[in-house]
C-alpha cells in the first residue's frame, strides 16, 4: 500500500469483504498463518461454487487472516472446507438461493476448547473471536472464491445476520449429555465438525415448564411453522440448541439425549388439515413426501429423517431453546473429523 491509500478503505471499496474492514493479507502475515499447518500451501481442497474459485491451503489461510483469525484457528477451516464441498451439502444450490440460510459449523472435541470456541452465553452472537472469525472466514470464501454476492449470484431476499458468521461449539461443561459428535459414534477425543445449512435461530422461551412432557410440546411447536421448509419438504436439516436449563429438565426426569431427539421427531408437526391453510403447502409437495394428500388426518412431521435433526446443548443460563430451520432445496448435513 502507498502512503496515500488507506488499506482498510482499499478493501472496502472492492467487492472483497462482507462490508466490514478486513485484516490486510500481507505476505508476512500470510506466512505466519501458514506456519500453523504442515500442509502444502498449494494443496487444492476444492473449488467454491458457483464461480469455482480454487480453495487451496494458501487461499484459505488468506481468508482466515482477512477475517481476523489466529493461526491456531486454521486447522478448523482446513477441515471445514472439504465438508461444505461434499455433494450432499449442495453448496452450489445454497449459494444462489432466495433463502437466508448459512452453513452453520458445530465444532466438537478438545481442540475447540483449546482455541477458545464458545458454546455458552451468547454463542450465536458477537463477542467471541474464535466463533466470529472462523465463521466469517467461511463467508468471505463464499463471496470471493464462490462469487455469491447479494444481487449477483446470490438471490437471497433478506439474508440473515448468520451470513456474517456461523460457528459455535457446545456447552459441554454444563451439558447433561454426550455431544452431538459422540452421539454419532465419534470418540470424546476426536475433533469433529458438523455443518448444517440453516436459518438464524428462533428462540422458544419457556420459564414455566418443570417437566419434559410440557417443555417438549413447546419446543416441538416452534419446529413446525407454516412458512418453514421443514414442514413441507421431504428432507430439511434443523438445529435445535437446548440451553443447559432446558436440557437439565429432561435429564433429571431420566431422559437421554436420544430420548429427547426421538420425542421431538414424533411430536413436531401438524395434521394435514392445518398444513393446508397457508404457508408453502402444495399438493405436489405432499405427494412427493408420500402422503395421502386427501386425508386431513395425516400427520405431517417437521423432521422426516432422524439424521436431519441436529440436537445440541449450548447457550448460557436461562429457560430457552433455539430452533434453526433448514433449507428445502436438498442440502443434507455433513460431519467428519479434522486434523490439528
Amino acid at each position: 500500500m502507498s502512503e496515500t491509500v488507506d488499506e482498510f478503505e482499499f478493501f472496502l471499496e472492492k467487492a472483497w469483504s462482507d462490508g466490514l474492514p478486513v485484516v490486510t493479507p500481507t505476505e508476512a502475515r500470510v506466512q505466519r498463518m501458514l506456519a500453523a499447518t504442515r500442509r502444502d500451501p498449494e494443496e487444492l481442497l476444492g473449488q467454491i461454487p458457483p464461480a469455482m474459485g480454487p480453495a487451496t491451503v494458501r487461499t484459505v489461510a488468506i481468508h482466515a487472516l482477512m477475517a481476523g483469525c489466529k493461526p491456531e484457528y486454521l486447522p478448523v477451516l482446513l477441515g471445514a472446507v472439504p465438508l461444505i464441498l461434499r455433494k450432499e451439502f449442495n453448496l452450489n444450490g445454497v449459494q444462489g438461493t432466495m433463502g437466508p440460510v448459512a452453513p452453520l459449523m458445530i465444532v466438537n472435541g478438545p481442540y475447540a476448547k483449546q482455541i477458545g470456541l464458545h458454546g455458552g452465553n451468547g454463542c450465536f452472537g458477537p463477542g467471541f473471536r474464535a466463533n466470529a472469525s472462523i465463521g466469517r472466514a467461511i463467508r468471505l470464501m463464499l463471496f470471493n472464491l464462490g462469487g455469491a454476492m447479494p444481487g449477483g449470484a446470490s438471490a437471497t431476499v433478506f439474508a440473515s445476520p448468520l451470513r456474517y458468521s456461523a460457528c459455535l461449539t457446545e456447552n459441554t461443561d454444563a451439558s447433561p449429555w454426550e455431544t452431538l459428535a459422540m452421539s454419532r459414534g465419534y470418540a470424546p477425543t476426536d475433533n469433529v465438525i458438523t455443518c448444517a445449512m440453516v436459518e438464524a435461530p428462533h428462540v422458544c422461551h419457556d420459564d414455566v415448564s418443570e417437566e419434559p412432557g410440557r417443555l417438549l410440546i413447546g419446543v416441538a411447536d416452534s419446529m413446525h411453522t407454516l412458512g418453514s421448509f421443514n414442514l413441507v419438504m421431504s428432507n430439511s436439516d434443523m438445529v435445535v440448541a437446548m440451553s443447559p436449563e432446558h436440557a437439565g429438565i429432561c435429564a433429571r426426569a431420566g431422559m437421554t439425549r436420544a430420548d429427547v431427539q426421538r420425542t421431538l421427531i414424533e411430536i413436531a408437526g401438524r395434521k394435514l388439515r392445518d398444513v393446508r391453510i397457508g404457508g408453502q403447502w402444495r399438493r405436489g409437495r405432499g405427494e412427493q413426501c408420500g402422503y395421502d394428500v386427501d386425508n386431513d388426518e395425516v400427520f405431517v412431521p417437521a423432521i422426516k429423517n432422524p439424521n436431519d435433526l441436529h440436537l445440541i446443548v449450548a447457550g448460557g443460563n436461562g429457560p430457552q431453546t433455539a430452533v434453526c430451520f433448514g433449507w428445502g432445496g436438498g442440502s443434507f448435513g455433513v460431519h467428519g473429523k479434522y486434523d490439528v
